[in-house]
């Protein structure tokens, strides 16, 4: 492998009011190899590689591609010099199909007219190679978030850049898919692509790179090369500290005498026939492939789309909540899987989600009481342990942990009951993981109730107290804690049963 950079940041420095996003940092990639990044969230690092788009403009330093030199970058020079990147949150339009967005910006033509059967027919080819099965003809915004995700990878491979930095690329992606992201890149890196690749899954940064970048809070800490390193000696550049427990320990608080949900032959969006109980103080987590039924259910109980047939009956009441407002006011919470679109205000302060959903209770008319406002959110910023400056800091300002815990703080101050986790924590880093994992183990301490989506398997198996799967919209097993079992669980994500677990579900 050539020792020639193909892309080097220099001394580079971000400053916004009030905060130093990045402090002196210096990256070097080679030529046809994967460099790992990581570091916990508010590290820098999406920061850094917008820095690389031209989405950010550094305080100072240098960029280099090439050995050509830049005082910054635009989008339009990244992608005249062969850098392309896949963001964590996504750049289609959700009412264009998948194949308009793979052209989005450069159609293909036939004379003036543009060639949408050949649009359509090159999706198709590019879809193939990354062996998923995604309609060119389909609407984006009625694809799963994993689908826009591959979506998304395919239209960076279509650029054929030579600089392809990944942010997060498998967060939203099922154990398979990531199997085929991965031998793509790795293919990638065979034809001479240079690759950043960003993970808070450390076992993908040592199962994928050749080297490894740390940063901490802003400052560049070391770069080590991947097969001289280990996960545990990663977590500690990375925080600081050592992590001895993936999971903080936790006592079930499962009280079978209190029905908090029951689903009787629910029918909606999709999914058929779901029955079960939920406990109070119990943590039920919900596994399945990508498109099996999960968000689709959740968007049901929070009143986000219609509840077809069947019963919804909670806190022994038959419910059917017509929007998120009703499910709110019931006392139910949705922490939804893209908090872009859906769960936090980018254009608000910390201070103002936080109080969204409480502000008619803590306002006499029209007059907030902001002392009352003021002290909710500062409760929550300290007990999730929000990083910012101020609680007047805007969302978008926020990493992407950040504003994941704001969200979280939102339904806490809601008080509200029945709490749903939708890949709750997508794109958080290992440190941050933790944290959360011990505020959902204090809400069922406290009494709440928790139904968790997730897609990865370790943490359903961590978290939960029992385990329901779906598959193609259906529940096909059932798992208690003492039967948690990764090869039973991808067994029935896949479809796949027995003649006794039949007859158990």
């Amino acid at each position: 492998m050539s020792e020639e950079f193909v892309l080097e940041l220099e001394h580079i420095r971000k400053e916004y009011p009030g905060v130093v996003a990045l402090k002196d940092v210096t990256l070097e990639l080679k030529s046809g190899e994967i460099l790992g990044l990581i570091g916990e969230n508010g590290a820098g690092k999406s920061t850094l590689i917008k820095c690389c788009s031209g989405a950010v403009i550094p305080t100072s330093g240098k960029i280099k591609v090439n050995g050509k030199e830049f005082t910054h970058m635009s989008p339009q020079l990244a992608s005249e010099n062969g850098i392309a990147i896949i963001y964590q949150e996504f750049n289609n339009v959700g009412e264009l199909s998948a194949a308009e967005n793979l052209f989005l910006g450069h159609p293909i033509r036939k004379g003036i007219v543009i060639d949408r059967a050949a649009m359509e027919a090159e999706s198709a080819k590019a879809f193939e190679n990354l062996h998923i099965k995604i309609n060119p003809k389909e609407l984006v915004k009625n694809l799963s978030i994993g689908y826009q995700q591959m979506i998304e990878i395919a239209k960076a491979i279509q650029q054929n850049a030579k600089v392809l930095i990944m942010d997060e690329p498998s967060a939203p992606l099922t154990n398979r898919e990531v199997e085929n992201m991965f031998a793509v890149v790795r293919l990638l890196k065979q034809k001479g692509v240079s690759i950043i690749y960003i993970s808070h899954r450390l076992d993908e940064i040592m199962d994928l790179t050749d080297r490894v970048e740390v940063l901490r809070d802003g400052e560049y800490i070391k770069t080590l090369n991947t097969g001289e390193t280990n996960v545990d000696d990663l977590i500690h550049l990375m925080v600081g500290r050592s992590m001895t427990e993936k999971f903080p320990p936790r006592v079930s608080h499962v009280d079978q005498s209190k029905v908090v949900l029951e689903l009787q032959h629910v029918y909606g969006n999709g999914d058929q026939d779901i029955s079960f109980k939920l406990y109070q103080g119990e943590v039920l987590g919900l596994g399945g492939l990508v498109g099996a039924g999960r968000t689709e259910l959740a968007e049901i109980l929070f009143g986000m789309k219609k509840l077809e047939s069947g019963k919804i009956i909670f806190n022994g009441k038959e419910i059917a909540p017509k929007d998120p407002r009703e499910a709110i006011d019931l006392g139910i919470a949705l922490v939804p899987e893209d908090r872009k679109r859906h769960g936090i205000l980018l254009g608000t302060s910390i201070k103002h989600n936080i109080n969204m959903p409480v502000y008619e209770r803590i306002s006499k008319w029209i007059v907030i009481n902001t002392k009352t406002e003021k002290n909710t959110a500062e409760k929550f910023k300290n007990e999730i342990q929000i990083k910012t400056p101020s609680l007047d800091q805007l969302g978008k300002n926020l990493s992407g942990g950040n504003q994941q815990k704001v969200i979280l703080g939102k339904w806490l101050a809601a008080n509200s009951q029945l709490i749903i986790f939708d890949e709750p924590t997508r794109g958080i880093d290992v440190g941050a993981k933790f944290e959360i994992y011990k505020l959902i183990n204090a809400l069922v301490e406290q009494g709440h109730t928790i139904l968790m989506i997730s897609s990865e398997m370790e943490e359903l198996m961590g978290v939960s107290d029992r385990i329901i799967v779906l598959s193609e919209r259906k529940i096909v097993g059932e798992l208690q804690k003492n039967e948690f079992d990764p090869n039973r669980i991808m067994t029935y994500a896949s479809g796949i049963q027995d003649n006794k677990d039949k007859e158990a579900v």
